[in-house]
């Protein structure tokens, strides 16, 4: 079983829960990525993933091509 990773991500630009739910299904559908609660109150979003598995600049592309703006990584 691989060892899972967490990381906060900052994302600008949801006003909404229709916003939660887009950023949720977006992160939940690229590869490694194993669980994701968002956070519309602080804007952010926390994913539980696989190390080997995830690409940060696929998660990066992927949360900007739905509309919103990646801010941070941590």
């Amino acid at each position: 079983m691989a060892m899972l990773k967490k990381a906060k991500i900052k994302i600008d630009g949801m006003t909404c829960q229709h916003c939660v739910k887009t950023v949720t299904d977006v992160m939940m559908g690229i590869d490694g990525v194993s669980q994701v609660k968002v956070n519309l109150k602080k804007g952010e979003a926390r994913l539980k993933f696989e190390r080997d598995l995830l690409d940060l600049e696929l998660l990066e592309t992927a949360i900007v091509t739905a509309g919103f703006e990646f801010v941070s990584l941590k």
